[in-house]
């Protein structure tokens, strides 16, 4: 297994980063400013030049990787095309060519609430509508999927409440650690029981944890 990471110098992408190496994952990041992600990245990593709204670079950074985890999001501005660009057509264009390189597995995090039209974070250029037409648009792929929907995405990595999983549209309230989001993607290539689902995910307190693979094995 070689991983791709798109959205690997993000706060949530360096996690995924992070714990694939610790679980002798070999890693390519495709970034779009590789002297940043040398800084941010451990140096067993293998940087890229990438953007994808460029499939061109996309083509360049897959080679010979076999599993691929996208972790981009647009970031706030007042550019109503963001969430369009990155969000939608940024994803399509690595579902694209995910699917030409007969990609083993494709890992996405997503958002909670991303079916919910009137949610307020909509107010934001629509950045829940153009994630879920993302998701829309992977499942329609037929590449073998992963979608990670966590709650609000916290920083602190010594959170340690444990990982509560539900099936899709059924979590709307809630936050999680990023790292857990990072284990949850990571896990999930490994795991037969994740194949074709969509996940939510939030951190509970008060709760006993459960291994990773009863917790996929439950999502109907």
């Amino acid at each position: 297994m070689k991983a791709l990471v798109v959205g690997a110098t993000g706060e949530t992408g360096r996690r995924i980063v992070r714990v694939l190496i610790g679980k002798g994952i070999p890693v390519r990041a495709m970034v779009r400013d590789p002297a940043q992600a040398k800084e941010i990245l451990p140096n067993t990593v293998e940087v890229v030049t990438g953007d994808v709204q460029n499939q061109a670079s996309i083509e360049a950074a897959i080679a010979d990787c076999t599993v691929l985890l996208c972790a981009t999001g647009a970031r706030p501005s007042f550019d109503p095309t963001g969430p369009y660009q990155v969000d939608y057509e940024g994803t399509k264009n690595l579902i694209n060519v995910a699917q030409a390189h007969n990609i083993e597995h494709f890992v996405i995090v997503s958002s909670l609430c991303v079916s919910r039209f009137l949610h307020p974070l909509n107010l934001f250029w629509l950045i829940l509508w153009w994630k879920k037409q993302a998701e829309d648009y992977l499942i329609a792929s037929g590449l073998p999927y992963t979608i990670v929907r966590p709650g609000g995405l916290k920083s602190d990595d010594t959170d340690d409440r444990a990982l509560m999983m539900a099936p899709a549209d059924t979590l709307f309230d809630g936050n999680v650690p990023r790292l857990k989001v990072a284990e949850t993607c990571v896990a999930a290539l490994t795991d037969p029981a994740a194949k074709n689902k969509i996940v939510e995910i939030i951190a509970q307190e008060n709760v006993a944890p459960k291994p990773f693979a009863e917790m996929f094995a439950g999502i109907a």
